[in-house]
């Protein structure tokens, strides 16, 4: 990462990883929480293996909106184990923000006339600080009134935007897995769907087995479901009924997207 930036202005970042052969990695994507970083793009290359040990890398690009003087900042790695992850953070970077103030000269010039300045009346402040007192009494009264439907609206409206992003690549997941059916888009279907859920419901679904993620959502036979894919991923094996386990899945997160828009309108 750079050394310095401007507030909000784009900042490279960029992750690597050397692992042996046979071992699976994850590098974080879009549903990740990027925390104070605002998410803007990922740029991916090409696997480089050389003696056995495959290199991999991708260029994050973020945007600064924290006003520490010095942001340290990682993004993580994950391992992804049979029916576990470990997750590998590498060591902080750290960005210094960089404010733009014009400093002010020592000496003041001031520019001589002897013409006539005409001088505005002297400002009723009473009047400004009544308007002030009411002005500050209308926002509190709305915010009492209507902030919390403000909130839960701005909250609904931010789910179905992710909603729909996440049916859009998972379309798109589906259709290069079910057309070459390795272990690459098995993986990249199976972590798009954990992530998404892990957004929807705040657990961690990453970090989770499938036996975890089944007994937290109350759902036993999900179990099958996950390790139809995860069947791919480890084995490289595939059975006729990965196509329902994946309509299966895309359903329960539906359940769990409508479950939670009904959640917060429930609470306005």
């Amino acid at each position: 990462m750079q050394d310095s930036a401007k507030l909000g202005e784009r900042v490279a970042y960029v992750l690597k990883a050397e692992y042996s052969l046979g071992v699976d990695i994850l590098f974080p994507d879009s549903l990740y929480s990027f925390g104070s970083m605002e998410f803007l793009e990922k740029q991916t290359f090409r696997s480089f293996t050389k003696d056995s040990v495959t290199q991999d890398s991708a260029i994050y690009y973020l945007s600064n909106f924290s006003l520490e003087p010095v942001k340290r900042y990682h993004l993580p790695v994950f391992e992804i184990l049979r029916y576990d992850s470990i997750i590998h953070r590498p060591q902080d970077a750290e960005l210094f923000l960089h404010l733009v103030i014009d400093e002010l000269p020592d000496v003041l010039a001031f520019q001589e006339t002897n013409a006539y300045q005409s001088m505005r009346g002297a400002l009723d402040y009473p009047f400004l600080i009544l308007i002030a007192v009411l002005f500050g009494v209308l926002l509190l009264a709305g915010y009492y009134f209507f902030g919390e439907r403000i909130k839960n609206e701005w909250l609904v409206y931010r789910e179905r935007k992710r909603r729909k992003r996440f049916l859009t690549r998972w379309e798109t997941a589906q259709q290069v897995f079910f057309a070459d059916k390795n272990l690459q888009a098995a993986d990249e279907l199976l972590g798009l769907w954990r992530g998404y859920m892990e957004s929807l419901t705040g657990k961690p679904f990453r970090e989770w087995t499938a036996t975890e993620i089944a007994d937290s959502l109350n759902q036993p036979t999900l179990v099958n479901d996950l390790r139809e894919i995860e069947m791919v991923i480890y084995a490289n094996r595939v059975t006729d009924r990965i196509k329902e386990s994946c309509d299966r899945l895309s359903l329960l997160s539906e359940d769990v997207f409508s479950a939670k828009i009904k959640n917060l309108h429930n609470h306005e």
